[in-house]
């Protein structure tokens, strides 16, 4: 058979997670309210548990193969557990016509995304109250503190030196402010040459550098050399043939 050949729409099938220590009274909860239906129940083995719990005459109690010799189809599939492989639940499917529900407990959710691989879907998942799972029982790994062993603790080797608060400056308002604020200088002034001829001045600037004798330099200078000059000449028109 091909998977063309399911015909539970996709509204129609359901996941219920549930503990597997309540799955019976969930069953029996499902087989309750769908009453009026034609029922299959699945498991991949040891049925005794199930068909002491279930006796009902609309329910029919198969493992999977025994399922695969069956001929007869049924209204609703309600799996009690999920096979080892994809293609085994598929296979559940065919029997079913109208819909198909999965009890899935923590351990089997592992096996829930290949089937929906196979089937190019996403089951919607539906929790139905007082069947949550328990604390302990989430996909929830606890993350232990680490415990360092003895023979690595760290061993202090100094005595560790009294710390001591270190004074404050004062940092006021009115430091800051005298600390940025702009003093006057003494005018540089030019005060003769030396016995060398350079320039003596008053104070530290560029002057004292003695490239003049203090009177005013030009602020731009005009270049010592001067690039080669280059004329061109306009190019005359054309003259145009007399036709």
């Amino acid at each position: 058979m091909s998977a063309k050949q399911i015909t539970i729409k996709h509204n129609k099938h359901h996941v219920h997670p549930c503990p597997i220590e309540k799955k019976l009274s969930l069953l029996n909860l499902l087989i309750s309210k769908y009453s009026d239906m034609n029922i299959l129940i699945v498991r991949a083995n040891s049925l005794d548990v199930i068909k002491e719990a279930v006796t009902v005459e609309n329910v029919t109690i198969l493992s999977d193969d025994e399922l695969k010799d069956s001929t007869e189809t049924y209204e609703l599939l309600i799996s009690y557990d999920l096979p080892a492989t994809p293609a085994l639940y598929i296979n559940r499917l065919f029997y079913a016509t109208q819909m198909a529900l999965i009890l899935l407990d923590a351990k089997e959710q592992n096996k829930l995304y290949p089937i929906e691989t196979v089937l190019k879907r996403v089951i919607k998942q539906e929790i139905i109250e007082g069947f949550e799972y328990e604390d302990d029982q989430k996909l929830k790994v606890a993350q232990k503190p680490i415990e360092r062993p003895k023979e690595y603790e760290f061993k202090k080797t100094y005595e560790e030196k009294p710390k001591f608060d270190k004074p404050r400056r004062d940092n006021g308002s009115d430091d800051k402010s005298k600390k940025w604020e702009k003093k006057d200088k003494a005018p540089n002034k030019f005060l003769g040459k030396d016995e060398n001829g350079k320039g003596l001045f008053s104070g530290k600037s560029g002057e004292r550098n003695h490239r003049y004798d203090g009177t005013p330099k030009d602020k731009y200078s005009a270049p010592k050399k001067v690039g080669r000059k280059i004329e061109i000449k306009a190019r005359k028109p054309k003259e145009t043939p007399e036709t």
